[in-house]
């Protein structure tokens, strides 16, 4: 059964997606089990920012995890991701042999345990096909993205919600991919700080942007509530992640390319 977890409160589409939920709450998180039929992922795959009514869904739930029996949700705007899966401004080939090229620098085993923050459905896509894994962790804002990767892939987790709020559970990590970090509200600091109660000591961090920072923005101007900072700079990124035990091991920032690997020391702080 498909699974996702959010942190907050969040919308459910209408009764007209047929969804059959089963909504646990815990104290900062909502754990959801629900089945996706052909016509919800039609709708995810538009990619069109999409606006709910207020509703209310009645939840199901095993008798061993308490009672909830009706749970309010407010009206809800969901931000247009689009743009990630966009490859009107390089052509597709040479976006997908990017992809490729920084999926490798994670260097990805099949014991791995792989976090993606901020991920296109396309991305996950060619992680998926390409590289074995123990664990594959999906961490988006958007609940509708995070529906259609879990409709696609049952053994993918997903967890709605701030990178700097994801659980301990999943840790020790050994690869995170910041696929799209000017979309993180964190700062700098704050990620490293994150990651280093998350990451394995040599694990590896990935922060990349496949077509660099002319096309990041572009991006920008046409996606301002998304897109809110820039990618770090060398030295910049060198100082914050050092003070969290991160030592920059390759940098590359080129026009059309942007790749930031660092490991996290054996040494914590």
């Amino acid at each position: 059964m498909n699974s996702l977890y959010s942190p907050t409160s969040f919308l459910l589409p209408s009764h007209r997606w047929q969804f059959t939920p089963c909504l646990q709450i815990q104290p900062q998180n909502l754990y959801v089990h629900c089945h996706l039929p052909l016509s919800l992922s039609s709708a995810l795959k538009s990619n069109r920012p999409l606006r709910a009514h207020k509703s209310s869904i009645g939840a199901t739930i095993p008798p061993n995890e308490g009672a909830v029996s009706v749970i309010n949700f407010e009206d809800f705007v969901e931000k247009d991701w689009s743009f990630l899966d966009s490859d009107n401004l390089i052509p597709g080939e040479e976006l997908n042999k990017n992809i490729d090229r920084i999926i490798s620098a994670g260097e990805i085993e099949e014991t791995s345990k792989v976090l993606v923050s901020i991920g296109s459905e396309g991305f996950v896509d060619q992680l998926v096909d390409s590289s074995k894994c123990q664990l594959l962790l999906v961490v988006h804002n958007s609940l509708f993205l995070l529906a259609g990767i879990k409709e696609k892939y049952d053994k993918v987790k997903c967890w709605q919600g701030e990178l700097i709020h994801v659980p301990e559970k999943w840790a020790p990590l050994d690869v995170v991919f910041l696929y799209f970090l000017p979309a993180l509200s964190s700062n700098l600091d704050q990620v490293f700080g994150a990651l280093a109660k998350l990451c394995l000591p040599g694990a590896k961090v990935v922060i990349s942007h496949p077509q660099g920072r002319d096309v990041l923005k572009q991006q920008q101007q046409q996606n301002p509530d998304v897109i809110i900072s820039d990618l770090p700079e060398k030295n910049t990124l060198q100082k914050v992640a050092a003070d969290h035990a991160f030592d920059v091991a390759e940098f590359v920032d080129e026009p059309g390319f942007y790749l930031a690997v660092l490991k996290f020391s054996d040494a914590r702080n």
